[in-house]
């Protein structure tokens, strides 16, 4: 029977590599955790507990797709403001995961990093993350970057008041700031802006979420709360970014001259 499901699964990512582009940078709001639990009569560390089935089953998929980048929004800043049960919670989680998934990731041939804050982070999880990071550093197939006390508005803020800064220090003349140096001084500057975001549980929201790097981004929403959301949900996403015509401000009749 696995052995059927896994054939099966070959054959629809062949003819997903096949039907068009791959994205190259995956971008996912993971959300619905706690309703998933609700629904169920379960605690919400059920949800959460359930939750890292999925990431491991996404990350294993854009892997076999050829991925190359991976961002999973998995604590925002905001998310601090949640009962302190429920944040420790999340970060044993967290910690349990790191443990768990990096010797895999590293096999896999998977590189770690992250975006957010990590000094807010319990010390062990800093710790442990900052392991994976050294252990994961010189894998070249898939980037997978957790965005880990993340704030879209904040990592805005400490871009611009680092280039301000350099300006009154005369070392960038204002008339040189322009996209390319502001996106120069994102916590993303090594990795391209997401092709494609997905948000799960079917909510219209990007919840302070790359609100820079998206601007061109496609959007899939997804109705599936998170910890249903599966390689299958995944690939329907890809179907649908395969459908879309990215024009970047152009019109039509340009991308087809470009083409």
């Amino acid at each position: 029977m696995t052995s059927s499901r896994s054939s099966s699964d070959e054959r629809t990512q062949a003819e997903l590599k096949k039907s068009g582009e791959i994205p190259s940078h995956i971008a996912i709001i993971m959300d619905g955790n706690g309703r998933w639990a609700k629904k169920r009569g379960l605690p919400r560390a059920a949800g959460h507990k359930r939750g890292v089935e999925s990431v491991r089953d996404i990350v294993k998929a854009c892997s076999q797709l050829g991925v190359r980048y991976l961002t999973l929004y998995t604590f925002s800043t905001e998310n601090w403001r949640r009962p302190k049960d429920e944040v420790s919670m999340l970060m044993r989680l967290l910690l349990k995961s790191l443990r768990d998934e990096t010797d895999e990731l590293n096999q896999n041939d998977i590189k770690i990093t992250m975006i957010g804050d990590i000094d807010l982070l319990p010390r062990e999880v800093q710790k442990e993350l900052n392991d994976a990071f050294e252990k994961t550093k010189n894998n070249k197939k898939m980037v997978l970057n957790l965005a880990l006390s993340y704030s879209g508005r904040v990592e805005i803020l400490a871009a611009v008041k680092y280039i301000a800064n350099e300006v009154e220090h005369r070392n960038i003349r204002p008339e040189d700031i322009d996209e390319s140096l502001l996106s120069d001084h994102l916590m993303t500057k090594y990795i391209p802006d997401p092709d494609l975001v997905i948000r799960t549980s079917g909510e219209f929201r990007v919840s302070n979420f790359l609100l820079w790097q998206i601007a061109y981004s496609e959007f899939y929403i997804s109705d599936v709360l998170w910890p249903d959301f599966r390689r299958n949900d995944l690939y329907k996403a890809i179907k649908s970014f395969q459908k879309r015509e990215r024009r970047f401000g152009k019109v039509s009749e340009q991308i087809k001259e470009k083409v």
